[in-house]
């Protein structure tokens, strides 16, 4: 590639139309690591409740439509500032030996905290993060008039290479299983003969106390009978583990999807089948547990569910009234996969 003596200032709108903290920058403006790694700096701006930025905001509109703004008097012309950056432009600033020593303790500095276990960043520090440094504090070298690096315009730099890089908010994920409808505490049970023989109770057998019991009010019959309840149990998991999950599923279908492509078809699996790829490929983890292989079921189903229902990773394809495991799932076309760190 030739080098681009230009600067590129670009903007994006996440694709939900809202900023997710719990997603990478790549995922919540759908571009590619490539186009990404170009870039030096990155700034989200995140429209967050505050009560003075909204009262500064709001006055600011409401004047200028009234016409009230106040004209601001720059302290130098345009012309005066077009020869200050031509000026700028001709300067080659050398880097100095204790710049180099700070440059290189800085990289490492970033290279540490991108491994720093449950921090995750918006994207992955490299070298070209390195190079986004030096560029930059040749930059403000330059904004300075300088013809030497400084070792603070290189801290400046590697300030801005901080706050520049978005940390990714990784809260457990938490599932509610629904299992089923269950009745409240009875103290006994309702069929015939205490339940003995199944038989429906007759006159002959039912006691005094039963008839006095049937003989009170509905109202308080009503008041009486046990209510069934559907209970929700919660499952959690950690994020890295939901994520891997994730990724393992979107890459599978997605390589289905690309077998299908080159044979001019179109294919997916079924919904039950992703699950039991899954398990196959868990089968060591597994063992020989029973429960343990009704468990990672279980959880593969609810993660697929929030692929499909919440994250829309997944999109079900065909008829919709299926039972869900006859369902056929694919890749969400715009959806980028992850790349493994």
């Amino acid at each position: 590639t030739l080098n681009a003596r230009a600067s590129i200032l670009a903007a994006a709108n996440p694709i939900h139309g809202r900023y997710d903290r719990s997603k990478t920058l790549r995922a919540n403006v759908q571009l590619s690591a490539p186009i990404l790694s170009r870039f030096d700096l990155f700034f989200v701006v995140l429209d967050e409740c505050d009560d003075v930025a909204d009262y500064n905001v709001a006055k600011h509109i409401i004047d200028v439509h009234r016409c009230d703004e106040e004209l601001v008097e720059p302290p130098y012309s345009k012309d005066q500032m077009l020869r200050y950056i031509r000026f700028a432009r001709t300067l080659n600033p050398q880097i100095t030996e204790e710049s180099r020593r700070v440059l290189i303790d800085c990289y490492r500095r970033l290279r540490q905290g991108d491994t720093m276990g449950r921090s995750r960043t918006a994207y992955r520090i490299t070298v070209r993060q390195l190079e986004s440094l030096i560029r930059l504090s040749e930059a403000l070298a330059r904004l300075h008039c300088d013809d030497d690096v400084k070792p603070s315009y290189v801290r400046e730099a590697f300030r801005l290479l901080q706050k520049s890089i978005i940390n990714v908010e990784t809260e457990d994920v938490t599932f509610e299983d629904e299992f089923g409808e269950t009745d409240g505490d009875i103290g006994g049970d309702f069929t015939g003969n205490n339940g003995l023989d199944g038989t429906a109770p007759t006159a002959a057998n039912v006691s005094p106390d039963r008839e006095e019991m049937r003989s009170r009010p509905e109202e308080e019959d009503q008041q009486t009978k046990p209510k069934k309840t559907k209970k929700k149990k919660k499952l959690q998991i950690t994020f890295e583990k939901y994520e891997a999950i994730s990724n393992a599923i979107a890459t599978y279908l997605r390589s289905i999807e690309d077998q299908g492509t080159e044979e001019g078809t179109l294919k997916s699996l079924k919904w039950g089948e992703v699950i039991q790829w899954y398990l196959e490929q868990m089968e060591s983890e597994i063992g020989d547990s029973l429960e343990e292989l009704e468990r990672m079921r279980k959880m593969t189903n609810l993660v697929i569910k929030r692929l499909v229902h919440h994250d829309r990773v997944l999109v079900v394809v065909g008829d919709s009234d299926l039972p869900e495991l006859e369902q056929q799932l694919m890749v969400h076309p715009n959806y980028a996969l992850t790349e493994a760190t």
